[in-house]
């Protein structure tokens, strides 16, 4: 039986979500009270109720992170329920994941999926510049470079990086450039930090960054790379996408390299 169109009346009850929505629901789900969160979070229950209904528009980080972890107590809140939690609020993620955990979230699947790009380049990488993943013909142009290597250090700290990147300087700009764009969209705190220290040591580097050029590489860049085998210079057009991942928002790229034929 086809089920008959809803009068138009009908159609406000199909809203938006709203972080509001989403702690009652979280709340009910676990069968606790306002009164019973109020208590554990220190909060009252009518700001609770606020929150609820929508009155209270933008939560501080310090609020949503004491419910979640109140309503994690009763009941382990999915990564993917925190993120939306945190989303609907208006606020970051400010967990860090590792290498090995980002590493991780790329399975077998999209391994696969990457093969399919032969007889193009095409891997993952971190907001940081950590190789996740890549096919067998990036892994070949980067003269094996291997998962969880940091494509920055090897970049300006290995004399091979200049001969595989033709543009060395073009390219070597737009990473720094993006990095600087990146460290602005997601959680900035002791990574960052670290990440600049460790590649301050090179002097190109350091040139590079003082420019203070931003690029979010939302367009392609033709780039010229050597052949491995050959080391004849072929062209790319080099392109990198955000992957919208559940568990690590912000964190993981795309990168694919189309060979130019002209």
């Amino acid at each position: 039986m086809v089920e008959q169109p809803s009068p138009d009346g009908d159609r406000h009850a199909v809203r938006p979500p709203t972080f509001g929505g989403l702690l009652r629901q979280l709340r009910d789900d676990r069968r606790i009270s306002r009164e019973k969160l109020a208590a554990v979070t220190g909060m009252s229950a009518s700001y609770i109720t606020h929150l609820e209904k929508g009155e209270r528009d933008h939560p501080t980080r310090s609020v949503v992170e004491a419910l979640a972890r109140s309503l994690d107590g009763v009941h382990t809140l999915s990564r993917v329920e925190r993120r939306h939690l945190l989303d609907l609020a208006g606020l970051f993620d400010t967990a860090v994941p590792t290498v090995a955990q980002l590493r991780e979230d790329i399975t077998p699947e999209l391994r696969r999926g990457l093969e399919l790009h032969d007889p193009n380049p095409a891997g993952y990488v971190d907001s940081r510049c950590n190789l996740l993943a890549c096919n067998a013909v990036a892994a070949a142009m980067l003269h094996d470079l291997p998962e969880g290597a940091n494509l920055l250090h090897w970049i300006f700290g290995n004399p091979v990086a200049g001969h595989v990147l033709v543009d060395w300087e073009q390219f070597a700009r737009l990473s720094v450039a993006t990095l600087r764009a990146r460290m602005g969209r997601i959680p900035p705190g002791e990574w960052s930090a670290e990440l600049l220290d460790e590649l301050g040591r090179y002097p190109e580097f350091r040139r590079l960054w003082g420019d203070g050029v931003v690029d979010f590489a939302d367009v392609s860049s033709v780039l010229r790379m050597r052949e491995r085998v050959t080391g004849r210079p072929i062209a790319i057009d080099f392109q990198m996408y955000e992957v919208d991942t559940g568990n690590y928002p912000g964190w993981v790229r795309f990168f694919v390299g189309l060979r130019r034929t002209n």
